[in-house]
């Protein structure tokens, strides 16, 4: 009896994210784990092929989509908004939540936490409510507070906490900031107010990641560099960033890029309006209401997350001339940053979680895990 041929995907262009010159390729998949890469013509007839082919994406910031809401703790929408974004081509979601109540946080990190334990989710992401009232963004004010290290605890307890998300200038903060990496999590600068030695301090005491960079800080001053010129400076720091066309002029996008090389997360921050009409929404406790694609805080001009996915992001920083460096924003470095080492590349080994794209960067194709999604 004749074996089954083998899974191969073929590329006009072929990016495995491990540093090597896009080329025509493909990659061979058996067992969920990407099996052999090679460049030039497929060994094998493919049984998909595309112009394009990249691992997945990565998403550190995610609060739902297609009207699943990961702040409301209903595992029913995490798994909408996770399927949404997978056909997106984000085969990795970390779930972000929002600024809450100490038991609403607690019912709803219990509530998702066997979405991680099943590997639906890579994490969960607590962007408040430790931070600052000046910056709180999206974030309902009056339930901001300083870090409570009781309350920090019972919420890393279930080690399903991948990244916090604090304002270091906060009473308490830097403690909290070494809570969260001795627990095993990330420590992340955001929304914060906080001048540029007091970030400093913080990534002394183990901060790594600035959350949504820009958007929700003390603006960059050539007096006053402030969080955004202490998280580029640093080479311990990875950033996110926001490639919407929206939170970020396509100039600092691209100053971002060549001024941190390697340490560029670019993420969604997309709500449960992702994927959905212009109308009503919410994110967390807040009202949102979203016009032209564009969220915002209802009544207001402040920017509530976004309605992008990562395709969007992907194809906005491969127009900068560079498919090589769209994949190690929007799936090496964020990769890098969860402790993956065998996501965000293409190599024999690594979980088969690829993207297969057209020649306008549309996508044809997604495998997770090496299932067609």
């Amino acid at each position: 009896m004749d074996s089954a041929p083998p899974d191969v995907v073929a590329a006009g262009t072929l990016v495995t994210g491990e540093g090597d010159e896009p080329g025509p390729g493909w990659v061979a998949v058996a067992d969920g784990r990407v099996s052999a890469v090679g460049t030039g013509p497929p060994p094998h007839p493919p049984r998909v092929s595309g112009a394009v082919v990249v691992p997945g994406f990565v998403d550190l910031h995610q609060h739902g989509g297609n009207a699943g809401s990961f702040p409301s703790g209903d595992p029913e929408e995490a798994v909408r908004a996770v399927a949404f974004h997978r056909a997106h081509g984000t085969t990795t979601s970390v779930a972000s939540l929002v600024t809450d109540t100490p038991s609403a946080l607690e019912r709803t990190v219990h509530a998702l936490s066997g979405l991680v334990d099943d590997g639906e989710l890579a994490g969960l992401h607590l962007e408040g409510p430790w931070l600052a009232a000046a910056r709180c963004g999206a974030h309902s004010p009056s339930l901001l507070r300083d870090p409570d290290p009781a309350e920090l605890d019972r919420l890393l307890a279930r080690g399903t906490v991948a990244m916090v998300t604090l304002a270091p200038e906060r009473d308490g903060a830097l403690d909290a900031v070494r809570r969260v990496v001795g627990a095993g999590g990330m420590a992340a600068v955001g929304h914060t107010d906080a001048d540029h030695d007091t970030v400093r301090r913080a990534i002394d005491a183990g901060a790594r990641v600035g959350t949504h960079l820009f958007n929700a800080m003390a603006p960059l001053d050539h007096r006053r560099p402030g969080p955004a010129g202490a998280l580029l400076a640093d080479p311990r720091v990875v950033v996110e960033i926001i490639a919407d066309g929206v939170h970020l002029h396509p100039a600092v996008v691209d100053l971002v890029l060549a001024a941190a090389p390697g340490r560029v997360a670019a993420v969604t921050d997309a709500i449960s309006a992702a994927g959905m009409p212009d109308g009503p929404a919410r994110l967390g406790p807040l009202p949102v209401t979203v016009r032209d694609g564009i969220a915002r805080v209802t009544g207001t001009e402040t920017l509530a997350g976004s309605t992008a996915t990562s395709d969007v992001l992907f194809r906005t920083l491969a127009a900068s001339g560079s498919l090589a460096r769209a994949v190690a924003a929007t799936s090496t470095t964020p990769a890098a940053v969860l402790g993956l080492d065998d996501v965000g590349v293409l190599r024999p080994g690594a979980r088969a979680d690829l993207v297969v794209l057209d020649d306008d960067l549309t996508v044809r194709h997604v495998r997770r895990r090496g299932r067609p999604v």
